[in-house]
């Protein structure tokens, strides 16, 4: 189940971005959700989001060592990075994907 959604200007390599689910388990949904989620708001556009269950595609969870599910895995840009969770935590999300936080405007 592919999600590709892309952009090519100059600004830099587009994130390419894996997210390794078990089925339509409440934990995977949320998974898919938050992440789209953050990347709509965070990313315009400059993804390729592809979702993998590992129950129909064991070799690729195999492949990209996934141990537990949901997991998220930055391909590009560079470092490598990998997520386990629902990404509810946005935080730890932005910071897996380098991204700054949001500016939070009651923050002095």
């Amino acid at each position: 189940m592919s999600d590709a959604t892309s952009g090519g200007d100059a600004r830099g390599p587009p994130y390419i971005l894996r997210l390794f689910i078990t089925g339509t388990t409440p934990r995977s949904v949320r998974a898919i959700a938050n992440l789209r989620r953050v990347c709509e708001e965070r990313l315009h556009g400059e993804y390729d989001l592809e979702v993998i269950d590992i129950y129909q595609h064991p070799t690729a969870a195999k492949e990209h060592q996934i141990v537990a599910a949901p997991t998220l895995v930055k391909l590009l840009p560079l470092p490598l990075r990998r997520i386990i969770g629902d990404l509810a935590n946005e935080e730890r999300v932005l910071a897996g994907l380098d991204l700054s936080p949001k500016a939070d405007p009651t923050r002095k």
